[in-house]
């Protein structure tokens, strides 16, 4: 039985491989950016791209994350050429070093998408626009092509990330959007509460407190809240101060039904879902 997700025991496809998220998995970020917003995470160098890939799988992270565009407040837009060059350049030295690995791209472009997964590894597609609605900073997104439509023709699962400020708003805008991907064929589904994004601090943390109830959705939920401004803005510091009061989120967290947790600290989440599993 599951301990973490009341009784579900979902699986994701990943190019033909079944990946149980009955025991909760850990999704570790690996920024090919200059700006991400806690410094100890940007990699730009081959060597330094590569030892953060290898980090990731040797701590326990049985997902790879790379993203070449900062979310954060305040961050600089990346061109569509530059994201997919920084994305080029990390894909294929992660896919050099760990050609087994499962690797997530973090884009919300469909061009770029399409790319990473057609041309140079990417198993799956994680989108903070929620499919389009939004882009950098709640900007609305200029793009050429439908994101849910792209994820459709790759056949990849998804990460369908929400900027909603609420629970109640989420559960309804979740419902019409999986209803949508359902439709056009897209079976792996992951759900992401988007924490950061649209979200005041104390929507953060009462999404935090309602998280169980997107349960009701029956798919896969993912949390990212590692080191992010909803933890150090409440205890004082920064990001590089954030690890305490991040591990303390994915623990209750965890015990909401997390699936899968996005983090920084690779190490720390798996030890951190070990201990929670024998409560």
């Amino acid at each position: 039985m599951c301990k973490f997700a009341s009784e579900m025991n979902q699986t994701i496809n990943v190019r033909g491989r079944l990946v149980a998220l009955c025991q909760p998995q850990v999704m570790g970020i690996l920024n090919a950016t200059p700006d991400s917003f806690y410094e100890g995470s940007r990699k730009q160098t081959e060597r330094e791209i590569a030892e953060r890939a290898l980090q990731i799988v040797a701590e326990g992270g049985s997902v790879i994350d790379v993203g070449a565009f900062s979310t954060r407040p305040g961050a600089v837009e990346v061109s569509e050429e530059e994201e997919q060059r920084r994305l080029r350049f990390a894909l294929e030295v992660v896919r050099r070093e760990l050609p087994d690995a499962i690797v997530s791209v973090d884009t919300y472009r469909p061009v770029v998408a399409r790319h990473c997964v057609e041309e140079w590894g990417a198993d799956m597609v994680n989108d903070v626009s929620e499919g389009g609605l939004t882009g950098i900073v709640n900007t609305p997104l200029q793009e050429k092509l439908d994101m849910f439509q792209t994820i459709a023709s790759l056949r990849v699962p998804y990460i369908l990330m929400s900027v909603r400020p609420t629970v109640r708003e989420m559960l309804l805008a979740f419902a019409q959007e999986v209803q949508t991907l359902h439709g056009l064929g897209v079976k792996d589904i992951i759900i992401d509460p988007g924490f950061g994004f649209g979200k005041t601090l104390e929507q953060n943390y009462q999404i935090m407190s309602e998280l169980d109830k997107l349960q009701v959705l029956d798919l896969p939920l993912l949390v990212g809240v590692s080191r992010k401004s909803m933890v150090y803005r409440l205890l004082g510091g920064d990001p590089s101060t954030a690890l305490n009061g991040t591990t303390v989120l994915h623990t209750v967290a965890l015990q909401k039904g997390a699936q899968i947790l996005r983090v920084h600290d690779v190490r720390e989440a798996v030890e951190t879902i070990q201990i929670v599993s024998k409560l």
